[in-house]
């Protein structure tokens, strides 16, 4: 199903995005590795899909620059061809206290985490809507169920990801696009960790952190269904029992 589609993943170029993009140039598709500054290891995953045989491309782009969404899809399709598959992985997070954040520190969180991922999805959609195909897959965090403990920019811009996941599945589903969102936590090898790996893999029902080869796993899972949609999937270690 996904063999040969063009899927656009931002944040590629971290721990979770790297996963991502390998395990989708697994399934066959040529993955545009998006990146904000990290040229050199978005260039680094880019070979090593190449290296085993498939396709990719590296593309910087700065979403907190409302325009970057656009330009960054244009980039992309003018490179490797139509968008079929969008994993908006990228993310902003920066711990405070609900006293702490300002308004700047609001803005940004929610333009980054938030908006963007929906300019992105604006933007893929009446493509997806004209080919009869689409896949679209939001990465949340479980602190948009439970408010979690980075900050409520953060927890806020996650809980409208769920939001906009339920509005977007309901209007584009007849047009055989899915669009579902899923929510890690506490996941090894990210810059997202809110504390000290020891510690935190002792509140985990399973006994420590997660892979991010494992949320990949969670991902193709659900990209390949055809039947899945408008759902948020908690990836969790079995900490929030829904």
């Amino acid at each position: 199903m996904l063999s040969g589609r063009v899927a656009l993943v931002t944040g590629g170029s971290g721990g979770i995005g790297a996963a991502l993009c390998r395990a989708l140039a697994a399934e066959g598709a040529i993955v545009a590795v998006g990146y904000r500054d990290r040229s050199e290891l978005a260039g680094s995953i880019v070979q090593e899909i190449e290296d085993a045989g498939g396709r990719a491309a590296s593309f910087p782009a700065d979403l907190l620059v409302p325009r970057a969404s656009e330009l960054l899809v244009d980039a992309v399709e003018s490179a490797l061809g139509p968008v079929d598959v969008l994993v908006s992985n990228h993310g902003h997070a920066h711990r405070a206290s609900f006293d702490e954040v300002d308004v700047g520190a609001w803005d940004e969180t929610l333009a980054i985490n938030l908006r963007a991922p929906f300019l992105l999805a604006q933007r893929v959609i009446p493509g997806m809507k004209d080919r009869g195909f689409g896949r679209i897959l939001f990465v949340s965090s479980v602190a948009g169920f439970t408010g979690g403990i980075v900050g409520p920019h953060y927890a806020a811009s996650k809980a409208g990801l769920h939001g906009l996941t339920h509005f977007l599945a309901s209007r584009v589903a007849e047009a055989g696009i899915t669009v579902n969102a899923l929510a890690p936590a506490l996941i090894e090898h990210t810059d997202m960790l809110p504390g000290d790996p020891g510690y935190l893999q002792r509140t985990i029902p399973v006994g420590r952190l997660g892979q991010p080869s494992e949320v990949a796993d969670m991902a193709i899972a659900m990209l390949r269904n055809a039947y899945l949609t408008s759902k948020v999937i908690a990836l969790d270690g079995g900490m929030h029992p829904r």
